[in-house]
């Protein structure tokens, strides 16, 4: 039997109880995941950008200087409360408190040219991640980046890290998107992936 997808109110709760469940600010993990994922976007501005699983607003902050602009979502009002105020010197960001997938935003066709997905996909069922796929996808832009990251060692969640990654890469490669950059290290994995249309260097 499946493990479905963790819900709205269990992330709540971890907020609630500890404001940085996860230690974003100060685990050299974290630090280290950061930089890293900074490190392999291209190198470039992006129009319009997405962050599903924006948290605390660790990430979205650092991202904010590269996107003109960057809608960012969780399904934790606490956690949302917190990143609003980190990022409130950054008016091209807009938060929107959403459980993903059935609540992912309707957004114009091809309009999005980055979309992260830290640390998230492995809190959905393989239902849920392909299901938030066919959502995305109508959406990416010919040209956008979609960067992954997932948590590879020992986990509660519905699927392991390198479960999710693999399904939802599965998922979307069934519209020409295909990885074209994979980089394991101890605790984690990094996917990029592209559409073969557009080269990045």
């Amino acid at each position: 039997m499946t493990t479905p997808s963790w819900t709205p109110d269990i992330f709540e709760a971890l907020y609630r109880k500890h404001p940085d469940p996860w230690n974003f600010r100060t685990s050299p993990y974290e630090q280290d995941k950061l930089a890293h994922l900074l490190a392999a976007l291209p190198k470039t501005t992006f129009q319009n950008a997405l962050e599903l699983g924006c948290s605390i607003g660790i990430t979205t902050e650092r991202l904010a200087p590269l996107c003109h602009t960057l809608l960012a979502i969780d399904a934790a009002p606490t956690a949302l409360a917190q990143a609003q105020i980190r990022c409130a010197t950054h008016p091209t960001i807009r938060f929107q408190q959403a459980f993903l997938p059935e609540e992912f935003p309707d957004l114009p066709p091809h309009s999005l040219n980055l979309v992260i997905l830290s640390e998230l996909l492995y809190f959905l069922s393989p239902a849920d991640i392909s299901c938030l796929s066919s959502r995305l996808l109508p959406a990416l832009h010919p040209n956008a980046t979609l960067l992954l990251i997932n948590w590879t060692g020992p986990t509660d969640t519905p699927c392991t890290g390198n479960d999710a990654a693999a399904h939802f890469i599965q998922s979307v490669q069934t519209a020409g998107w295909q990885p074209d950059l994979q980089e394991r290290c101890p605790q984690y994995r990094l996917d990029r992936l592209t559409h073969p249309r557009t080269a990045h260097s």
